[in-house]
């Protein structure tokens, strides 16, 4: 992991171990089914083991990694399958989200997604796969918590967390970046003309995009 030094600490140590090893992990500085050497890191940090294992465990929680006895943590690994099935109900719930969420268009849901498509944009231009990967997780929760269905987007955020170790492989390219920035445009246009069909079109279309990518990743791996 890089150094952390000028990085400015979060309220408890904990806090601060946590937000590091999401950063490492969803920016793929941390690979799928590394090695999370516990010593290491806890010197790295300059933290003691206990917030270190109290981080490990709420991102075991989330899904983004795993403990195997006498072995230790591991950043989570997803088969194929996992990841395409993830896929498939992400699409059949992110679906009623987007439909209820247009049924209801609250106020400012529009600016809201221009905002986070603005910082999609500038960081796909910059290639920084960081700043990218936390403007699409905006843009797409500003849709689907417009549904107005909290329990509905919090099944929806487990899923998103199962696979946020994947996202940097698929930002990592510039044509994938690319082709996200004119599919979030497209959805915009579809959100504001109100049409349902088009919105869930496009959503449907930039998801097959990222697991055919993620595919040809995991097939090589």
């Amino acid at each position: 992991m890089t150094s952390t030094v000028e990085r400015r600490r979060p309220g408890t140590a904990q806090q601060f171990v946590l937000e590091e090893l999401r950063r490492a992990i969803t920016t793929g500085e941390l690979r799928p089914g590394d090695p999370i050497r516990q010593d290491t890191l806890a010197a790295r940090l300059d933290v003691s083991r206990v917030p270190l294992r109290e981080a490990l465990k709420a991102l075991e929680a989330e899904g983004l990694v795993v403990h195997h006895v006498h072995r230790g943590y591991f950043v989570a690994e997803l088969s194929l399958a996992d990841l395409e099935e993830i896929y498939r109900i992400r699409r059949l719930l992110e679906t009623e989200a987007v439909r209820a969420a247009l049924r209801r268009m609250p106020d400012g849901l529009i600016r809201s997604l221009e905002r986070s498509q603005a910082d999609v944009e500038r960081a796909a231009a910059t290639g920084d796969v960081t700043a990218m990967a936390e403007a699409n997780r905006r843009f797409h929760f500003a849709l689907v918590e417009a549904s107005g269905m909290p329990r509905l987007v919090r099944l929806i955020t487990t899923l998103w967390d199962a696979t946020d170790a994947y996202r940097a492989l698929y930002y990592a390219q510039d044509p994938h970046r690319q082709a996200a920035v004119r599919e979030h445009r497209a959805v915009i246009s579809a959100v504001t003309q109100s049409d349902e069909a088009a919105a869930v079109r496009w959503l449907d279309e930039h998801r097959d995009h990222a697991v055919a990518a993620l595919r040809e990743v995991l097939d090589l791996e």
